[in-house]
């Protein structure tokens, strides 16, 4: 015989089961719109077929600059590089455009320019800057100059895609019907984000990922041939050096024109700037700067690495002092804005001597004891840097008119570049800059 507590459970168990059958009967449509993501691709047909001389363009999104013989070459974000004229500094002649597709770094060494396309390195005859030609082409050399999606200056991961090479990705904005219960829940359950009456999903597997925003001065070792602190490429001797998110690659420039693939270095991770001076490299990272031996130009060797909080991270070097500023931004995960000084007298033992508060800082370049800061928005700042323990008290002059984002300092003169453009000073008197020439953004 069934006790009372078995008839109510029995009971409980039949109101159940039938509320359930009323559920199911019961289902409701609605509409909901949420975003993805789809990728855009350039064929690599397509890619390989693109770099063409072009005329003049006006600068609008400006990025990497490199100086040398007279010449200022200026990327623009994905699109090329401009050349210009600069043998008066005072009237440059913006005199050329190169188009090259995912073009992000660059360096120059005589008549040949390097140069990434996306996931290809290449040397380009600039002989005839109106009309320049491939010289050689290294398909694949890159494979890890990737696209972000929500950025233009990112260097990362990118599958292999029988589609070709991701240039961006499209968001789009899709409509579904979805059954619900008439309670208001959806059926089936799942991970969905509601925003009023948009549904907000995660992008789709082969979607834009939030890879670092990664950039250096790649000093070389070429007279009056060098580049920004925010550079990937840098040369000494006769190898060309280029660092992506992981890995240092070494190519053999002996003869620039016929370039060759000479190894490569694991270096770590979040690798973003590179600079030489002297017989040693110093690599930006966002966690460190990272000190290589480069006695044997075709094979550094790890001397220490000086670790700091994530932060993007440039470096430049004068003397026995590394000076690094960190800046922070979602790319770097970061929430400090400083210089930080290093004493590298002993490279096995990089010690921080000083740290100086900055708004949010770039690029940094330094010739002699004059120190060139990229402020970002805060503008160019000039320090004298003859006590490096006391340069927050040595400030000579600033320019907050601009939006500072690399230097080049070479013999008395300064190329700055920013999102406002192209600015170029003579520091004869680092306390009283004068302003020779500008070429703004359009």
């Amino acid at each position: 015989m069934k006790t009372n507590s078995h008839r109510i459970l029995l009971l409980l168990t039949a109101l159940v089961a039938i509320t359930l059958q009323s559920c199911i009967k019961d289902k409701c449509q609605t509409e909901y719109t949420y975003y993805t993501y789809e990728p855009v691709y350039i064929t690599y047909e397509e890619l390989r077929a693109s770099v063409a001389s072009e005329s003049p363009r006006a600068l609008k999104n400006p990025g990497k600059i490199w100086f040398s013989n007279n010449y200022i070459f200026i990327n623009e974000k994905n699109e090329g590089i401009h050349i210009i004229n600069n043998t008066n500094p005072a009237s440059p002649i913006n005199e050329a455009f190169i188009k090259i597709p995912g073009n992000l770094d660059l360096a120059v060494r005589g008549n040949i320019l390097f140069a990434d396309n996306y996931i290809d390195l290449i040397a380009l005859d600039i002989s005839n800057p109106s009309s320049v030609s491939v010289a050689k082409r290294i398909e694949n050399a890159l494979p890890q100059r990737g696209t972000n999606g929500f950025s233009n200056s990112s260097w990362d991961f990118q599958q292999t895609d029988p589609n070709g090479v991701i240039t961006h990705y499209n968001e789009i904005a899709v409509t579904e019907e979805v059954e619900m219960d008439c309670g208001g829940g959806l059926m089936g359950g799942g991970n969905v984000a509601f925003e009023g009456d948009v549904i907000t999903s995660a992008p789709v597997a082969n979607g834009p990922q939030n890879f670092t925003d990664n950039a250096t001065r790649g000093e070389s070792s070429d007279v009056g041939s060098r580049g920004g602190s925010m550079a990937r490429f840098a040369m000494h001797q006769n190898y060309l050096y280029i660092v992506d998110n992981s890995t240092m690659h070494l190519y053999d420039i002996t003869n620039p024109a016929n370039l060759s693939f000479s190894t490569q270095l694991q270096v770590g991770w979040e690798i973003e700037t590179i600079f030489m001076n002297r017989d040693h490299i110093y690599l930006g990272s966002t966690t460190g700067m990272h000190i290589y031996d480069n006695t044997n130009p075709s094979s550094p060797v790890w001397v220490s690495t000086y670790s700091h909080v994530n932060s993007c991270d440039p470096v430049v070097v004068q003397g026995n002092y590394a000076y690094v500023t960190l800046r922070s931004g979602t790319e770097c995960d970061g929430f400090t804005n400083q210089l930080d000084v290093i004493d590298i007298s002993n490279k096995a033992n990089p010690t921080l001597v000083a740290t100086y508060e900055m708004v949010n800082p770039h690029g940094l370049g330094i010739e002699g004891s004059t120190l060139f800061i990229c402020d970002g928005a805060a503008g160019l700042k000039v320090y004298d840097a003859t006590d490096p323990l006391a340069i927050g008290a040595n400030q000579l002059q600033s320019f907050p008119g601009v939006n500072a984002y690399d230097v080049i300092p070479f013999q008395k003169r300064l190329f700055m570049i920013g999102d406002n453009g192209f600015y170029q000073y003579d520091y004869s008197n680092p306390n009283n800059l004068v302003l020779l020439s500008t070429i703004a953004v359009q």
